[in-house]
C-alpha cells in the first residue's frame, strides 16, 4: 500500500513540474522575428542619429534585405554541415560590413562619425583584424 502512495505522490510531484514549466514557457515573451529586430534597429538608430525619415526608410529598407540574405546564408552553411566558427564569423563579417557601407552613404558625415562612437568604429576594427588575420594564414 506504501509504494501506491509513493508512486501516486512522484506523480503528482511530476505533474507539478511539467504544468510550472509550461506555464513559465507560456509567459516569456518571443524574441522578436528578424524584422522586428530591424525595425527596432532603424527606430533605435533614428533616436541616436536624429536621422531624417528618408534615412530610417533606407536603414530599415537595408537591414529587412541583409539580415535575412545572412540567415540565408547562415542555413546554408549549417545544411551543409559546416562546423567550424569562423566560417560562420566570416559570413557575418561581410553583412555587417556591406551593411555599415551602406549606412556612410546615407548618412551624413556628422551621423556617421557619431554612428562610428556608438561602438560601430570598434567592431569594424575588429572586422578589419579578423579579416587581416584571415588573409594571413
Amino acid at each position: 500500500m506504501k509504494l501506491k502512495s509513493y508512486g501516486l505522490t512522484a506523480f503528482a510531484v511530476v505533474f507539478m513540474l511539467l504544468c510550472l514549466a509550461w506555464d513559465a514557457s507560456a509567459q516569456q515573451p518571443e524574441t522578436p522575428d528578424i524584422y522586428e529586430q530591424a525595425e527596432n534597429e532603424a527606430d533605435r538608430l533614428q533616436r541616436v542619429l536624429d536621422l531624417e525619415d528618408w534615412q530610417v526608410f533606407y536603414v530599415d529598407s537595408t537591414l529587412k534585405h541583409d539580415f535575412p540574405a545572412m540567415v540565408a546564408e547562415f542555413d546554408e552553411l549549417k545544411a551543409s554541415k559546416v562546423t567550424n566558427s569562423s566560417v560562420y564569423q566570416g559570413v557575418q563579417d561581410k553583412w555587417l560590413d556591406q551593411i555599415d557601407a551602406t549606412y556612410k552613404r546615407i548618412f551624413t558625415e556628422e551621423q556617421w562619425n557619431a554612428y562610428l562612437k556608438t561602438g560601430a568604429g570598434k567592431a569594424q576594427k575588429a572586422r578589419a583584424k579578423r579579416k587581416a588575420k584571415a588573409e594571413g594564414k
